[in-house]
């Protein structure tokens, strides 16, 4: 086998490495409908905003390499702050009500794995079904007007969402969840028992690996993760919306569809998903720089999922060729 073909072979076998090459079509394309897509102004923009979505992104792209969706993400995202709000009002401490907050979030997500792990019900439906739940309960504690944050509560942000240079902190949050999972799946055996339990449960069971466990650990880290985007997202703005992360159970499987995580399980990467993410908020980005009407948005992502797909099917097949070669 020639040099170039072992060379070429190694990096179209790369995981992300298809979003990755979306990624620059779409900066490219972008800079050319629009130079100043490449400013310091709007990257700094897009690296303020992205992390919240980023954050959900992570967990949902982990849950379905382990077999599974949670389409309940938007709600507790928006959940969260509301409920960090209400605890403070109560007499709670800021940081303590926060806590406590996420706790709850955590624990919605160990209720949608005892509907899914134990009475077997589809998470696609069973999520749907807390989804529903999560927001009207949001809508009916808010009456659908969004909730100041509090001073105190917006304290927490010193934490969260103070500026670091030309960054916000939650970047760095990002970044740090984003390698801590990414050690997980890639260099842990935990992390191959997520793969396992998602490739193949019955296979898992039969080595000794609990997919009833694994799966609840993993619908506990989603939910937990899309609070924490919600608590930050509301403590930069300094407001809780009943309507944030609408859309976004969707956006979240796109964009880790995008980065070539398999609707199947078992497939599926952090950087992937992290591509993905980025690939979606870019797309939203460059079309407002290019004035474009707004509906574009969802065009351009149907048209990027085809193409990811698409692209993520030819360059396995050219990996294999060059391999078999």
């Amino acid at each position: 086998m020639s040099r170039y073909r072992i060379i070429t072979g190694k990096v179209l076998s790369l995981k992300g490495i298809s979003s990755f090459l979306m990624l620059v079509a779409a900066i490219l394309l972008f800079y050319f409908l629009s130079p100043q897509f490449l400013s310091f102004y709007n990257v700094r923009s897009l690296l303020e905003l992205f992390p919240e979505f980023g954050i959900v992104v992570l967990g949902v792209t982990l849950l379905m390499i382990g077999g599974e969706f949670d389409l309940s993400v938007g709600s507790i995202f928006a959940l969260a702050p509301i409920l960090t709000i209400l605890f403070f009002q109560f007499g709670v401490y800021p940081i303590l009500a926060a806590i406590i907050s996420l706790a709850i979030c955590a624990l919605i997500g160990a209720i949608n794995a005892l509907i899914v792990v134990k009475i077997r019900m589809p998470s696609f439906i069973a999520t749907l079904a807390t989804m529903m739940f999560w927001r009207g309960l949001v809508l009916v504690i808010t009456q659908g007007s969004p909730l100041s944050v509090p001073k105190e509560v917006a304290s927490l942000g010193y934490f969260t969402t103070q500026w670091v240079g030309p960054f916000r902190l939650s970047l760095f949050y990002f970044i740090f969840i984003g390698f801590a999972l990414w050690f997980v799946l890639e260099r842990t055996s935990l992390g191959n028992w997520f793969f396992a339990v998602g490739g193949n449960p019955d296979a898992a069971r039969a080595r000794g690996i609990d997919p009833a466990r694994v799966k609840t650990l993993l619908f506990i880290l989603v939910s937990f993760l899309a609070g924490l985007a919600g608590l930050i997202q509301a403590l930069r703005i300094g407001s809780a919306i009943p309507s944030a992360g609408e859309g976004w159970e969707l956006d979240s499987i796109a964009a880790s569809v995008i980065g070539g995580t398999s609707l199947f399980g078992g497939i599926g990467s952090m950087i992937g998903g992290s591509i993905g993410a980025f690939l979606i908020r870019i797309i939203g980005n460059g079309l407002v720089l290019a004035g474009a009407p707004g509906y574009y948005f969802r065009m351009f992502i149907g048209l990027v999922i085809v193409g990811a797909v698409f692209v993520n099917i030819k360059i396995s097949e050219q990996s294999k060729r060059l391999r078999w070669k």
